[in-house]
């Protein structure tokens, strides 16, 4: 469909998951913008960015994500580095990109943002770790250890991501990190060390609230042990006043080099994967056309 929007919608994503109803309403959206709209479910991991990519070569103008974080990567790898824009139909759990770009929670504004005349375009940064593809947050430490769990769970939503937090706290362990940027190494005790292109995971916990997703920057957040000052620091993440506090160690840049003391698990936009004790992290600015919501 040359210049059309293909939406990629995910059904095992949280709310498709749970509101099977969500996919009639799907359909009918796009039977009725069928002139501009076509509809493509997946069928398992790594589809959706078959088919961000087959989009591309297809001729269409956009591709959205209909699902969470996970969904909105897969589709992103498809599409970084072409002229064809992302769109967002937020239909996660958290919501985190989503709600950093101002995109519509509510699933049928979404979509007829897609459609509306008054949408934008934009291009913004993407980064990678690993050579792993991430358009809002990578992290290691505490951090891949709950998406790995969060992952598993059966019920998703704030609830059920608080109960796992707690759990995956009292079990966390320290490591000691070696953090290079530029010609600046430090070396600290951390819970998590995360790089941030958005400003947060989901649900509004910022963990780096000054991050701009189209200034050709990362921001490296590293969470000091806590102790008894997790209440304060959940306190703080919820509220955006986490930078500055005593909790973190934060620098700018463009690249970063992750050491750590033996292999481990870290995520890309909350999806978790295995990797090397050291870890690579580059901006690729302006990489990525998306679609936003008019300017207020």
């Amino acid at each position: 469909m040359n210049g059309g929007t293909l939406l990629i919608f995910n059904p095992a994503s949280g709310h498709n998951r749970r509101k099977p109803q969500f996919r009639a309403q799907l359909t009918e959206f796009a039977e009725r913008n069928a002139q501009q709209v076509m509809l493509s479910p997946t069928s398992g991991p790594g589809h959706a960015t078959e088919l961000a990519r087959a989009a591309v070569d297809a001729g269409f103008a956009c591709v959205a994500a209909v699902g969470g974080d996970g969904t909105v990567n897969e589709v992103a790898r498809g599409l970084i580095g072409t002229e064809v824009a992302l769109g967002l139909v937020p239909c996660g759990s958290g919501n985190g990109f989503a709600r950093h770009l101002g995109i519509p929670l509510q699933p049928t504004r979404a979509l007829n943002l897609l459609v509306s005349p008054q949408k934008r375009m934009a291009r913004i940064d993407t980064g990678t770790a690993n050579g792993h593809p991430f358009v809002n947050v990578m992290g290691c430490g505490f951090d891949a250890e709950l998406s790995q769990r969060f992952n598993q769970l059966q019920r998703r939503g704030l609830a059920a991501y608080a109960v796992a937090t707690l759990r995956a706290y009292r079990e966390a362990t320290i490591e000691t990190y070696r953090l290079t940027c530029g010609n600046e190494s430090v070396e600290l005790p951390a819970l998590l060390v995360a790089v941030a292109n958005g400003s947060q995971y989901g649900n509004n916990a910022r963990i780096a609230r000054h991050a701009k997703i189209d200034d050709g920057l990362l921001d490296l957040v590293a969470v000091r042990p806590l102790g008894f000052g997790l209440p304060e620091f959940a306190a703080r993440l919820f509220l955006g006043r986490l930078q500055p506090s005593r909790f973190v160690h934060g620098r700018r840049g463009t690249t970063f080099t992750i050491e750590r003391t033996s292999a481990g698990l870290f995520h890309t936009d909350g999806e978790w994967r295995d990797a090397a004790a050291t870890i690579e992290v580059d901006v690729l600015p302006a990489s990525l056309a998306v679609v936003l919501p008019p300017q207020p």
